[in-house]
């Protein structure tokens, strides 16, 4: 008799997706946090390439869609691929910036 196949009813993921949170700020408060703001004013290439590299991804990648994605869903932050895609596609810069704010903020509190 042959046996029935394996399913795999899950797969593993980040320790981090199953902590539901939130954004640490929202949006469009790039004035919040001088250091950043800095960094966006006079390079927005470099602070591109800092959250890429807080995150252990590729800087080539740049600012993209799946960069929000994935830092959402590695914390658990409600949101959806549409709101990611909107966010990146009319404000890019606000979306970075929350990136990075979100970033030094939970790295403050030893959560990152």
């Amino acid at each position: 008799m042959a046996q029935a196949p394996t399913v795999i009813m899950t797969q593993a993921g980040f320790v981090h997706a199953l902590q539901n949170s939130n954004w640490q700020t929202s949006l469009c408060i790039c004035f919040s946090d001088f250091g950043v703001c800095l960094c966006w004013t006079f390079c927005f290439t470099r602070l591109g390439c800092q959250v890429a590299a807080d995150m252990n991804e590729c800087c080539l990648c740049g600012t993209t869609v799946v960069k929000r994605t994935l830092y959402r869903t590695r914390y658990g932050i409600p949101g959806s691929l549409c709101d990611d895609y909107m966010a990146t596609l009319f404000c890019p810069v606000c979306s970075v910036c929350q990136i990075k704010r979100d970033i030094n903020r939970r790295r403050a509190v030893n959560t990152f």
